[in-house]
């Protein structure tokens, strides 16, 4: 009888960095563009990690110091913990089901990838950030000593973090579903960015840095903050408070480790039920029909249900709709909260989503060929454009209308609600229009697998389409801007301000009908042109 050698971490870790290492040159090699991405971001990941850590060490001897490493270093810490869910392809050994058919124990395994985990630019990002953060608040040989156990644990317990989520959530994101999580990463940057700007505008209405004091309190007892508080607690004499953080960062350390043990045990030991009896739900999917009973009949209902359902279930177009939401409602809503904005920022709820309308077509990527089989003459082309832009205003004008309101009453510009709906119609009208005729002359392939939303060599024709486009309807929308100026000046302008919402709800109306009419001829004789460009990614 034959027994599986038992594998000890000593000799699998060096494999296992030898592997991570070989799938990161062996992808290098797939293209030059792969390669000058990967160098760029290096590049760009390193300068901005150099300036954090110059910018922490100016805060050397500063009172408030570890009121700003703290949380940086917790903030970094929930970046470690979320990015797998969003870019679960990031990182090939993220994965650990690949290696469910070797003799692997978990917790030679754990340690093997733990240690390749260290090997890449997020972990020197990290590290530099952590280096910065303590030497902002260590003083003195005893803090300094504590200094280098803190940063090396903080790093580890970063790292395991991540794996310890990315290990929970495999069978999610490994799965089609899961991957639709990525439609998150947009969301997440767009309130991100805002929430960093109106931070960082009331932290410099409130007094400095002292503002970050009451979070600091609690961040040092949390990790891994925690290991910088315990650096920053020697540095003030505090040797029992030092010694309880980095027991607490060490503690969070082990149980992140047996989290993350436990569950690549589950892993590897029992069965993947995540399809089990997929297709059943699948079948009641399809037998429903409650969305098209709501829609118009023939060609037209049927194509704004096909729209609305590339919306709901193909992950760069909700991607792209998921984004386009949320900074829609985020711009205007953030600058109102902070009393800089106007009512008029509420406009660019209806630009990002008139920006849906543009490549139409290349949404459909290569199944456009079944739509160009039912294209025939212009009364096609024009119904299935149709269809497609009140698909778009299905969810559009409602949203619209919410920003709209919104903005105007967190600003208490009742007054000004008429104009800015007025605007808001008349740009998404002139928007649609330049959209659809820009789908038929522009169109370009969109990649269905990783983050690229433009396939090679089309780069061009993508800038053209959107910005030319864009271009294209701020000119369109100029008779309505004019009139809302010369209202705004007028000296009776507040009595007829009110027209500005039915005029500008009319002619965007008409100009959207024009669009598609122009469109429709052009997208007729176009079909083979348009399903090469969309065929090719």
């Amino acid at each position: 009888m034959t027994t599986v050698p038992d594998v000890s971490a000593a000799s699998i870790t060096p494999v296992v960095v030898r592997l991570k290492l070989s799938l990161l040159r062996n992808g290098l090699r797939q293209s030059g563009g792969r390669r000058a991405a990967y160098i760029a971001s290096v590049v760009v990941a390193l300068l901005v990690a150099a300036l954090q850590l110059l910018g922490l060490i100016a805060l050397r001897g500063n009172a408030h110091a570890a009121a700003v490493s703290l949380p940086l270093v917790a903030v970094l810490a929930l970046g470690w913990a979320v990015m797998p869910l969003f870019f679960p392809s990031g990182d090939e050994t993220l994965d650990p089901t690949r290696l469910v058919m070797l003799p692997l124990r978990p917790q030679p395994l754990v340690r093997a990838l733990l240690v390749a985990s260290l090997v890449g630019v997020g972990p020197l990002f990290t590290l530099c950030l952590l280096t910065g953060s303590v030497i902002s608040v260590a003083h003195g040989a005893t803090a300094w000593v504590t200094a280098v156990v803190g940063v090396v644990l903080a790093l580890l317990v970063c790292v395991a973090f991540a794996r310890a989520v990315a290990a929970a959530n495999i069978r999610l994101l490994s799965s089609r579903k899961g991957r639709d999580l990525a439609v998150l990463s947009g969301l997440v940057v767009a309130v991100g960015a805002q929430l960093v700007n109106f931070g960082a505008q009331r932290l410099g209405s409130s007094g400095g840095l002292s503002a970050l004091d009451p979070a600091a309190d609690v961040l040092r007892w949390v990790p891994p903050a925690s290991a910088i508080g315990a650096v920053d607690s020697a540095s003030e004499g505090s040797y029992g408070s030092a010694v309880v953080q980095l027991a607490l960062c060490g503690a969070a350390l082990a149980g992140l480790l047996a989290l993350w043990s436990r569950h690549l045990t589950r892993l590897m030991t029992s069965p993947d039920g995540s399809t089990l009896q997929a297709a059943e739900p699948a079948a009641r999917e399809r037998g429903s029909s409650g969305l098209g009973r709501l829609l118009p009949a023939g060609r037209t209902g049927t194509v704004m249900e096909r729209s609305l359902r590339y919306v709901w279930r193909d992950p760069k177009t909700k991607a792209a709709w998921v984004t386009s939401l949320a900074i829609g409602l985020i711009v205007p809503v953030f600058n109102a909260l902070q009393g800089t904005g106007s009512a008029y920022f509420a406009c660019f709820a209806a630009g990002m989503l008139g920006i849906q309308m543009y490549n139409q077509f290349g949404q459909d990527t290569s199944a456009f060929w079944i739509v160009a089989m039912t294209i025939s003459s212009t009364r096609d082309a024009y119904v299935e454009l149709r269809g497609r832009a009140l698909a778009l205003l299905l969810i559009t004008l409602p949203y619209a209308t919410l920003v709209s309101v919104l903005t105007t009453a967190l600003l208490g510009a009742w007054r000004q609600l008429p104009e800015v709906l007025g605007l808001s119609f008349a740009l998404l009208g002139a928007m649609l229009a330049t959209g659809a005729w820009s789908s038929a002359r522009f169109p370009y392939s969109i990649p269905q697998e990783g983050y690229k939303n433009v396939a090679p060599g089309q780069a061009g024709l993508a800038w053209i389409a959107i910005f030319g486009g864009m271009v294209s309807a701020a000119l369109l929308s100029a008779p309505v801007i004019a009139l809302t100026i010369w209202l705004n000046v007028s000296a009776d302008g507040d009595r007829w301000s009110w027209l500005l919402l039915p005029l500008g709800a009319l002619y965007g109306a008409l100009i959207t009908l024009l669009g598609l009419r122009l469109a429709a001829p052009r997208t007729a004789r176009r079909l083979p042109e348009i399903l090469a460009a969309v065929s090719k990614g």
